[in-house]
Parts: structure tokens; C-alpha cells; sequence
């Protein structure tokens, strides 16, 4: 086969792989067509107003100043007296988007909204804002947008600030609270003199929500503790405060507003958020008003083991706590709308101030709406499943479902309003796990249909090396294949087969391709079955214990590697192993100085993977300290060369000016955060210089000169300038290392070439990769190309996750941008914080390729290892995720804090 062509074969296979994790994981659980049901009774409310702190932790609210005052004097009085509190717990990813899906529609939305910033609308919903008969909104235009494209009609309305405002560098972000508070105050004054607004608002079923994103903002540029952030939180409990009061008096204190006030999600210490750490999905929640339950003392223990309500001085108040989707259903049932279609929430009771047949209705209302989902979604998957291979969820079949309603119906007319709302609650748990079960119904099938054309592929891979990279003894009349004739007809019968059962089940397109993909592969797999028959007939002349040897050593090391994505300290373990190399194969005996290089370069980038993966605070000292190290390190390879091959006059210019914009680029993060912290914006020359570094690190390295060694440092030093000003602290010692490392590896190999009894060694500084390839000097594999195959994956997944931005989705801190912008943009910040990810890896790339120049192999025969090794990586990686949880973590890790 040519090397396009499998090129092609091989592209194809890894992308329906990677694309079929979505299709197994991350579709959306949402279902379309069910008739939304509201209580039958009137409801205590006629509007709703909700109130959402953006990035609020729930601690940040409750919790007392040190002289036993509180910081939201309005809020805490309501606590104690006039309304019901609790924590709100959200889900990852705590961002805000989905966030706020799950606050105003109900359920937690799938994450390929990623795709598009979370600010657009993959999949259409229903919503508290759509079944209202007006929706109000002020705030972000990150946010209000998408729920006012989402409704049916034109009765939800928008107002918000220029998206320009949403600057990380701004002097007080809390004016975007200050905003919003005022064109609240304005508004309600304008109806005043407008009749057909004002008329409009006293209509009910209205809604009227505060997105407020200056708490977030401040967050995000001064951390939550810092003096900026608190202010801000005084400051929005002054202006909801103000608000109440003015809505209060516009509506003639008629008893009939309810209010809430929540956050979409928290933040951690150093200012992030998205994955699932406390102080991110703990949220606070208050709410008060027409049909909200007032506060309530407790003097028996509350059912909380966490600490907080001693820690928050509300042990005497009665606390109650809900999941985010929960909240949803509750200001449904409050203004007496349709509960979201697609909401998952559960009614909380506590929460509500009514007669118990109105709880029982609305639990009734709320168990009939999550039942309708779950019959929608069966029906979807009955119709596309074969009757005979159909399981239904067994704890809720069709006449389960009729006993459940009819007995809860029967139990409200016999006034048994307990044993309804207990059996109602039984039915949206049941409901719920049936969803569940449904909305996987389809996973193991999809499962071992693409894990079959994996390992087909990966075997189709090990057989192409063993064919044409190794020394197999050939026994032409041993190696009969399968005739291919009839192995093609019978894998045309095998894939008109599987198509017609797909076509009879109506499957997604997606389906054929997971089902008829391995069919090739094995095919091609099948013919090459005369390779397996060469290997068994010379493996008595092979060196089976050292083959073992290896073989366990690599399954070791990729178990170490996938371990490694959920546990970063196993990479400390495997670099102290690799450190052991020289000395245990024999080559420090040769190499000495080579050999401690090795040891000592090992043991220092072992201690990255020990550092916090999040939670630094910003030190651009250590910025600048790693500018200096790596123009040392660059001195220091060009004075080592000088006398084997002196630099070119046209070289040195070049030289001078990339180490003169390193030192240049080490110094601009720190005169970036000094202005910054002085709230005097990001400096345009500063600016200028990042974006231009960046622009001219991707050509720069291409005007050097072709040989090796000059090349790799040209790219080396290119990079660095632009790794600094993506840095605020530690991470940027981390290519200087690992280019030091990288050099090592490569004069090392060379090394334990010669010890194989290879000759011909080059000078680095001599090789010019623009020459003719010299065929015949190529050689064929050797049991040691695997170990230095497996070198190269171990260290792109060291560059992956040694510096501690990949590990989750909140270890991503929005300051790493700052000398290139500071307005939020999720699509340029992400871009450039994946710019920062890919430079570690480009670095361990060119290394790799100059190792297979410098060893004499054709870099296809280390790159079908290297493909083989990947795969079963992934293929382990497959197997031990299996949860949605886990894949949410770890498949999101590319999105940005919003």
C-alpha cells in the first residue's frame, strides 16, 4: 500500500474514532414534541424576578465579616427573616452558559455548545423565558442572546452593554452591575408614562431577569479574595436591594412579585472555573416573596455534614439545598408557567408558601412533564430497534406508567396530598434513571462496534511493520493467504448484512460508518495473514526473553501513560525510570558526561508534574528568570558548536536578534501585570510586540540555516519568546528544560547507536537535513526503535500535562493572555492558550525527527511504532473511561472560563 494511501486509510479510522467519543458521549439528551403541562391551580405570583451574580461563590455571600457584620446587609436580612435559603449545587462544567440552561431551562446540557463558546444554541429548548407571557433581561451579551433566539414568539426582550465593556483589564468591572441596575431603574420609570408598557407589566406570568457579571469579571482579573471582588458583592446586595424596592413600589406593594437570587456557578481561588471543585458548584441561592416560604428556625441538627452553616452562622435557620435544574421548576410553579419541556429539575417543596393541595398539583405537574420526556425517548429508540431486540426499562413499562399516574391522580381527589407528592417523587426519580437508561441505550453496541475497528486497524498496522521494516525469514510456500476471493465475498455478505439491519432500524448515518468500518480493515487485516505466519516461523531464531522484555516493559509504560491522565505525578515516576537509562543499558560506561546530562535533565523536568496543576499565584519573576535560562542554555549550545562548525555570517544576525527578542519578550509580562495591577489597561507597545512575536515565530525559524542543529535552535528560541508572554509563573522554566533534555536525548541516541555496533556518527552541527537522503544507509528496525519510540510518546504527553494546563478545564488562567487582550473572546483566548499547549509539542517533534535522521531509519518505520503505541493507548484510555463524567472533564479540557 502506499504511504498516501494508508496515510488516508489511517486518517480516516482515528477520525471516525475520535468522532464516534461524541456520538458514544456528549449527544445532546434532549427530546422534542412533548406538550408542556402547568398546575391547574392559580399561582401565588404574577412576575418573577430573577436575579443571577455571575461567578458568585456560595461562601463569598454567606459568610460573616470578621466583626460579625455581613458584606450583603440586604440579603442576610431576608435570610433571617422573609425568605428560604440553601446551596445550590451545580454541574460540570460550572460555565456560564450551561449554567444558566440549567437555572432557566431545567437540564444540563451536553457540552458541544463548547463548539461554539457556549453561546450559541446547538440544540433548541424550552425554557421558563419561553413559557412566559413577557421576559425582561438585562446584562451580558455573552448570555441574554441566546435564550431570546431560543423562544417561540417575540416576547422576549434584551437589553444589554457593548461586549467591548467585558474587559479583564478594566479599572472596575462592577460598573457592568451598575449598568444593569440602571437600566432597570430607568425602565420602570419609563412605564410609568407609558401606557402600552405599563399595561404589559401588569399583566401576569411575566419575568424579569439581572444577569450581573461584574462579581465574575472581577474574579477572574483580581481572584475572588481579592478587595475588588467583595466590594462588588456589596455593591449588587445595594442594588438589589434598590430594585426590590422600586418594583416593589411600582406594583403598588401588591404582595404578588417572587424573587430569586442564585449564581450560574462559583470560582476557585486563582480566579477560574469549569470543572467541579467546591468553591465552583457550590452556589448560593435566596429566595423571597408572593408563594415563597419564610424563614424558618431549626433547632435540631439539619441533615448538612459540610460545616458551613456553623462557618456561616445559619445553623438556626433552615437550610435547603437544591440541584441547580431544580430552581428551574420552582419559579415555574411560582409565576404558574409551563415547567421547560426538557427540564430534569425537581419540584423543592420546602421552598414554596401554600396550601398542600397546590404542592401536590405542582409535583404532580412536575412528575407528569419528566414522564413525558421519558416516553418520548422511548419511543424514538423503540422505533429504531428491531420489537424482538427492544428492552424496555423494566422499573417503567407502559402499564407501570398508567398505575403510577392514575393512583397519584386518585390520591390528591382522596386528599392524601403526602402519599401524592411521595409517590409523585418516586415517579420523576424513576423517570429520570429510565432517561438515563435510554439516552445509553445504544453505547455498548456503538462501543465494541468502534473498539472492533480499532483493533483491527492497530493489528492491520503491527503487520505492516513486521512485513516491510523487519528481517522476517520468507517461506513463499508458507505463506498461502486466504484466497482473497472468497475472504471478499465474505465480508460483502457480512457488510449487505449488517446494512439491512441498520436500514430496517432506521440507525443515523453514523451508525453505518461504526458498523461497516471494520469490515475493510479486517479484510486487509485477513490478507496479510501470510506476515503472522513469517513471524511464528522465525520467532525460534529470534531473542525471545529480551522481546519479551521489551514487550512488558512498553505494556508497563502505556499503562503508566494512561494512568498519567488521571494521576500527573505518575509522570515523576516514568521520567525517574527513564533518568535510569544510560546507566542500565550499559551506555555510561561510553558516554559519561552524556549520561549525567541525561540523570540531571530527567529529575528536573520530573519535578513539573509534582507542581500544582492550578491554584498558582501569578510570580513573573519566575517569567523573566526563565527568559534568562534559556538564552544561557542557547549561549551555551553555540559556544559548544563553534569549533565543529561555526555559524555562518548570514546566521548570526539572525541569532543576535531572535536572543535579543527573548530578553525583550521575558520583560513584557512583567511591565504587562505592573500595569495592569495599577488598573492602567494593557500598554499598546506591549500589545504590538506580543502580537508581532507570535505572527513571526511561525517563518522565522524557516529563514535559518538547514543544518540540524541551527535549525532546532532557531525554532527553540522562536518559541520561547512566545511561551514567555503566554506565562505568569513557573510553566515557563518548562521549555528551557525540556529543550535541554531534548538535546541530551538526541546526542545519547547517537550514542547507543554506535554501542548497537552502528557506525558512520555525524556531528549534529554537520547533518544538513536539506541534503539527498542516502538510501542505502537506511537500516531496518531494531527491538530498541520501540524504546525509542515509546521516549517520544512519554514526552509529548510530559509536554501535554507537565506544566499543568491541560489536567481540567479551570486550570486554564485567562491572565496567560494578557499581553495579547484583555476584552473576553473565547475563540481568539482559546486559540492562543492552545497556541501555548502545541509548543512543548513541536519542540519534542523536531527532536524526534532528528533522532530518525541521526539513527539512520526512515521516519515512516518510527512513525508506524509510534502510530501503534498511540492506539493502544487509546484503546486502554477507551476501556477505563466509561462514565460521562469522567469524558466531561477530560474532553473539555480545551474551553475557557467564562
Amino acid at each position: 500500500m502506499r504511504m498516501i494511501t494508508f496515510f488516508v486509510i489511517g486518517l480516516t479510522v482515528h477520525v471516525v474514532f475520535f468522532i464516534s467519543i461524541f456520538d458514544i458521549y456528549f449527544t445532546s439528551p434532549l427530546v422534542h414534541g412533548m406538550t408542556p403541562h402547568s398546575t391547574p391551580l392559580e399561582p401565588p405570583a404574577s412576575r418573577l424576578v430573577l436575579v443571577v451574580a455571575d461567578g458568585l461563590r456560595a461562601d463569598s455571600l454567606f459568610t460573616l465579616l470578621p466583626n460579625g457584620s455581613s458584606r450583603t446587609p440586604y440579603l442576610r436580612s431576608i435570610i433571617e427573616d422573609k425568605g428560604t435559603w440553601g446551596v445550590s449545587h451545580t454541574r460540570v462544567p460550572t460555565e456560564s452558559r450551561p449554567g444558566h440552561v440549567a437555572l432557566i431551562a431545567g437540564f444540563y446540557e451536553d457540552v458541544s455548545a463548547v463548539a461554539k463558546g457556549w453561546k450559541e444554541n446547538p440544540v433548541e429548548f424550552d425554557s421558563v423565558f419561553n413559557e412566559s407571557r413577557h421576559t425582561w433581561c438585562w446584562g451580558s451579551p455573552d448570555i441574554l442572546p441566546m435564550f431570546a433566539k431560543g423562544a417561540s414568539g417575540d416576547h422576549v426582550y434584551t437589553h444589554t452593554y457593548s461586549a467591548v465593556e467585558e474587559d479583564f483589564a478594566s479599572t472596575d468591572a462592577s460598573k457592568l452591575d451598575s449598568w444593569v441596575f440602571t437600566q432597570v431603574k430607568s425602565f420602570f420609570k419609563s412605564a410609568q408614562s407609558n401606557s402600552t408598557l405599563k399595561a404589559s407589566l401588569w399583566e401576569d406570568k411575566n419575568v424579569f431577569f439581572l444577569h450581573l457579571l461584574g462579581i465574575d469579571t472581577n474574579g477572574h482579573a483580581h481572584r475572588p479574595m481579592s478587595q475588588e471582588y467583595l466590594d462588588n458583592i456589596g455593591l449588587v446586595d445595594a442594588g438589589v436591594a434598590e430594585v426590590v424596592s422600586i418594583i416593589e413600589d411600582f406594583f403598588d406593594n401588591d404582595g404578588r412579585t417572587a424573587y430569586v437570587f442564585t449564581s450560574d456557578h462559583g470560582m476557585t481561588n486563582w480566579g477560574s472555573h469549569g470543572a467541579g471543585h467546591p468553591s465552583e458548584t457550590l452556589t448560593p441561592l435566596v429566595a423571597w416573596g408572593a408563594g415563597v416560604q419564610k424563614a424558618k428556625g431549626v433547632t435540631e441538627p439539619q441533615p448538612y455534614n459540610d460545616g458551613f452553616l456553623q462557618d456561616w452562622k445559619l445553623e438556626h435557620l433552615r437550610r435547603v439545598d437544591v440541584s441547580q435544574a431544580d430552581i428551574a421548576p420552582l419559579m415555574a410553579s411560582l409565576v404558574g408557567v409551563p415547567i421547560p419541556v426538557n427540564s430534569v429539575g425537581v419540584l423543592p417543596l420546602l421552598y414554596l408558601n401554600n396550601s398542600e393541595r397546590f404542592m401536590a398539583e405542582s409535583m404532580y405537574t412536575n412528575a407528569i412533564q419528566v414522564l413525558e420526556q421519558f416516553k418520548m425517548k422511548m419511543m424514538q429508540k423503540k422505533e429504531t430497534t428491531l420489537s424482538f431486540l427492544f428492552t424496555p426499562y423494566q422499573l417503567l413499562t407502559e402499564s407501570k406508567q398508567a398505575e403510577f399516574t392514575q393512583k397519584a391522580r386518585i390520591l390528591i381527589q382522596l386528599e392524601k396530598y403526602e402519599d401524592a407528592i411521595s409517590l409523585c417523587q418516586s415517579l420523576i426519580s424513576r423517570s429520570l434513571e429510565g432517561l438515563v437508561y435510554y439516552h445509553t441505550y445504544d453505547r455498548f453496541f456503538l462501543g465494541c462496534s468502534v473498539v472492533l475497528g480499532f483493533v483491527g486497524w492497530t493489528s492491520y498496522v503491527v503487520l505492516v511493520i513486521l512485513k516491510t521494516h523487519a528481517s522476517l525469514n520468507r517461506h513463499p510456500n508458507l505463506t498461502k493467504q486466504i484466497p482473497g476471493r472468497n475472504l471478499a465475498r465474505l465480508c460483502t455478505c457480512v457488510a449487505v448484512v449488517i446494512t439491512l439491519f441498520l436500514l430496517i432500524q432506521r440507525s443515523p448515518i453514523t451508525y453505518y460508518i461504526y458498523c461497516l468500518l471494520p469490515i475493510p480493515v479486517w479484510y486487509s487485516v485477513l490478507k496479510e495473514s501470510g506476515t503472522l505466519r513469517d513471524l511464528i516461523q522465525t520467532a525460534p531464531s529470534l531473542p525471545l526473553w529480551k522481546c519479551l522484555g521489551y514487550f512488558v516493559l512498553v505494556a508497563f509504560g502505556i499503562e503508566l501513560l494512561v494512568v498519567s491522565f488521571f494521576h500527573r505525578a505518575m509522570l515523576t515516576v516514568g521520567l525517574a525510570a527513564l533518568s535510569l537509562w544510560p546507566f542500565l543499558s550499559g551506555l555510561f560506561g561510553k558516554a559519561k558526561s552524556r549520561s549525567l546530562s541525561w540523570l540531571v535533565g530527567c529529575l528536573c523536568l520530573a519535578a513539573f508534574p509534582l507542581m500544582p496543576v492550578v491554584g498558582r499565584e501569578p510570580n513573573i519573576h519566575l517569567v523573566t528568570c526563565a527568559g534568562l535560562l534559556a538564552l544561557f542554555t542557547s549561549a551555551c549550545y553555540l559556544w559548544s558548536s563553534r569549533r565543529r562548525t561555526p555559524l555562518h555570517l548570514g546566521d548570526r544576525p539572525q541569532f543576535v536578534i531572535q536572543m535579543l527578542l527573548v530578553a525583550v519578550c521575558a520583560y513584557v509580562p512583567s511591565l504587562t501585570h505592573s500595569s495592569l495591577q495599577q488598573k492602567q489597561g494593557l500598554p499598546l507597545l506591549n500589545q504590538i510586540i506580543s502580537w508581532s512575536t507570535l505572527a513571526s515565530s511561525i517563518f522565522v525559524p524557516l529563514l535559518s540555516s538547514t543544518r540540524l542543529f541551527h535549525r532546532l535552535l532557531s525554532i527553540f528560541l522562536s518559541l520561547t519568546s512566545t511561551y514567555l508572554l503566554l506565562s505568569t509563573g513557573s510553566e515557563a522554566l518548562f521549555p528551557p528544560v525540556l529543550s535541554w533534555l531534548m538535546f541530551v536525548w538526541i546526542n545519547i541516541e547517537q550514542e547507543a547507536l554506535l554501542a548497537q555496533g552502528m557506525s558512520g556518527r555525524q556531528e549534529l552541527s554537520t547533518i544538513d537535513f536539506s541534503a539527498n537522503i542516502d538510501i542505502t544507509k537506511i537500516r531496518q528496525l531494531k527491538l530498541d526503535d520501540i524504546r525509542r519510540s515509546y521516549f517520544f510518546v512519554f514526552f509529548i504527553i510530559t509536554a501535554f500535562f507537565g506544566t499543568g494546563n491541560i489536567a481540567s478545564i479551570n486550570s486554564f488562567d485567562p491572565a496567560s493572555v494578557y499581553c495579547f487582550l484583555t476584552v473576553f473572546n473565547p475563540f481568539i483566548m482559546g486559540g492562543l492558550m492552545m497556541w501555548k499547549v502545541i509548543i512543548p509539542f513541536i519542540i519534542v517533534m523536531c527532536t524526534f525527527e532528528t533522532i530518525q535522521v541521526a539513527t539512520q531509519l526512515s521516519s515512516r518505520s518510527l512513525f508506524l511504532i509510534v502510530l501503534v503505541i498511540s492506539d493502544l493507548m487509546a484503546l486502554h484510555f477507551f476501556f477505563m473511561v466509561q462514565d460521562y463524567g469522567s469524558w466531561l472533564d477530560i474532553g473539555t479540557s480545551f474551553s475557557l472560563p467564562l
